[in-house]
């Protein structure tokens, strides 16, 4: 582990309806372009936002995390990839401790939970067989 390398783990794991969509790695380093750009998010944020149907006037760091993340899986949807880098970005570098932004869609609406307590595991499929004859079940 580096210096660098936040104590919980490297690895931001975005997940719609169970399935990884996109892996942050913390350990690669932001240019300093793109930590300007995390500023310039933050100083839009400072005018406030509508998250919920709720207007958000001094959004606290959750607040903003979660209105990251809403922007985050919309660019997802539309297949926006430089929005998705730059929102998981945002993410991964103003929550350290984050570990899974889960979301569950269901008729039309997204439910986002920002987990911090259990890193992304992925599932495996297993595979049964059918024995061949009966003497196989003894």
């Amino acid at each position: 582990m580096t210096s660098n390398e936040p104590v919980d783990g490297p690895m931001l794991t975005v997940v719609m309806n169970g399935q990884a969509m996109i892996e942050y790695d913390r350990r690669k380093p932001l240019a300093s372009r793109q930590r300007l750009f995390l500023d310039h998010m933050d100083r839009d944020m400072d005018r406030g936002f509508n998250l919920d149907g709720r207007q958000e006037a001094s959004p606290d760091l959750l607040t903003r995390a979660r209105f990251v993340a809403t922007s985050l899986l919309e660019a997802l949807e539309a297949e926006n990839d430089s929005v998705a880098a730059a929102t998981c970005a945002y993410l991964a570098v103003r929550l350290p401790e984050l570990k899974q932004v889960r979301a569950d869609k269901k008729d039309g609406q997204i439910h986002i939970d920002l987990v911090f307590d259990k890193p992304h595991v992925p599932t495996q499929a297993v595979q049964f067989v059918q024995p061949r004859g009966k003497d196989e079940l003894h």
